[in-house]
């Protein structure tokens, strides 16, 4: 009997302020090696892109999931984290024996039977999470033209929903969007809403 693969998880999305956060899971096909994996946030943006098309091609299976705006803001950052984690395990094609997770936490699992482990810096270490970190950022980043386009004014396709000085004069001019986390200091703040 063949032992079950391992999973990779991680997540992009933690530190903006509008916008899901989103995570993914890959298994990687040992048999079909992806070369050049490593944190999305050390790659270009078209290397990311490149390097996700192959991941979705080439690996055993992968998952992107997101926890949106309202859990974001009902949970907590780190709590909608792990439940876009937890949903992104539990939507791969395969059970994996062992789940390694970027960081220091871990989500709970619905399938108690497999093992899961914090890997701080995995995204850099650990190729199966440097794919899912690849994929959750790629989700993530591709969602954001169309909230820009929803929402114009605030330029959410170029900073991506993170705090630029330019994201907070739009917010401080135009009051927070729908896509905004009220649970944030710079939104919560305003007190515009």
């Amino acid at each position: 009997m063949t032992a079950r693969p391992l999973a990779g998880v991680d997540e992009a999305g933690r530190g903006p302020l509008a916008g899901p956060v989103f995570a993914a899971a890959v298994i990687l096909d040992p048999s079909r090696p992806i070369e050049g994996l490593r944190d999305s946030k050390q790659l270009s943006p078209a290397r990311r892109e490149r390097l996700a098309r192959l991941i979705r091609r080439d690996a055993l299976c992968w998952s992107v999931a997101f926890a949106d705006v309202e859990e974001i803001d009902s949970l907590n950052i780190l709590g909608a984290t792990l439940l876009a984690m937890r949903r992104a395990v539990c939507q791969l094609a395969v059970t994996p024996e062992l789940v390694l997770v970027d960081g220091n936490r871990l989500p709970q699992l619905a399938d108690r039977t497999v093992r899961s482990e914090a890997v701080v810096r995995g995204d850099a270490t650990v190729p199966a999470i440097s794919a899912a970190s690849i994929l959750a950022k790629c989700a993530r980043d591709g969602l954001m033209p169309g909230l820009d386009a929803a929402y114009p004014g605030y330029r959410l396709q170029e900073h991506k929903g993170y705090p630029t000085p330019e994201h907070l004069e739009a917010l401080r001019r135009l009051g927070p969007s729908p896509q905004h986390r009220r649970s944030f200091a710079p939104v919560r703040d305003l007190k515009t809403f």
